[in-house]
């Protein structure tokens, strides 16, 4: 039987979630940045956002095979209580339920922080083909997201145009005096 373990990222796990989201840089339409960053860059990024938000992993059998981050959604204090979510899985651990174990997880931790409104920024096609499809936007419909915004023809990858979407989650209550979000500490 599998073991199951999604746990805060450490540093030491930069190399094994960069090779992870190289594939999708490379081979897709799903991120819009075009070059692999440097493995210190990389480093940077995670540390980054372990000062206020959680960044975790998930492992089968002692091997990562995933991770999920939140970040800041525009930046401005007003916005403490929302942010943006984002989780990449190895091409050959999708479609078999650690998608939703790690989104699941990524959001009972961002819930204890207080965080109301989730976002996820999704490429989206108008065509399908061999670099993107609509998989990213139902995986997020699946969890409960819903579409609240649409960009069109905003990305530029691979010699064709792509829509970018913004989906939505509510995941707490929305009160007339809101007590601080408790930024996380792992």
């Amino acid at each position: 039987m599998d073991h199951i373990t999604i746990r805060d990222a450490a540093i030491g796990d930069a190399e094994r979630l960069l090779e992870i989201y190289s594939y999708y840089i490379l081979n897709t339409a799903i991120t819009f940045e075009y070059d692999v960053p440097a493995l210190p860059a990389f480093q940077s990024r995670i540390q980054n956002t372990q000062k206020k938000y959680p960044y975790i992993v998930i492992e089968r059998n002692g091997t990562i095979l995933g991770y999920a981050y939140a970040g800041a959604f525009v930046g401005r204090a007003a916005y403490d209580w929302s942010c943006e979510v984002t989780v990449y899985l190895d091409r050959g651990a999708q479609k078999c339920g650690l998608g939703r174990m790690i989104y699941e997880a990524l959001e009972e931790r961002l819930k204890g922080m207080g965080i109301l409104n989730l976002y996820a920024c999704i490429a989206y096609p108008e065509t399908e083909d061999e670099y993107l499809t609509r998989n990213s936007a139902d995986f997020h419909a699946h969890l409960g997201f819903e579409k609240s915004g649409e960009f069109h023809k905003c990305g530029y990858k691979f010699g064709r145009w792509y829509d970018m979407i913004w989906m939505e989650k509510i995941i707490g209550d929305h009160q007339p005096t809101q007590e601080p979000v408790q930024f996380y500490c792992k």
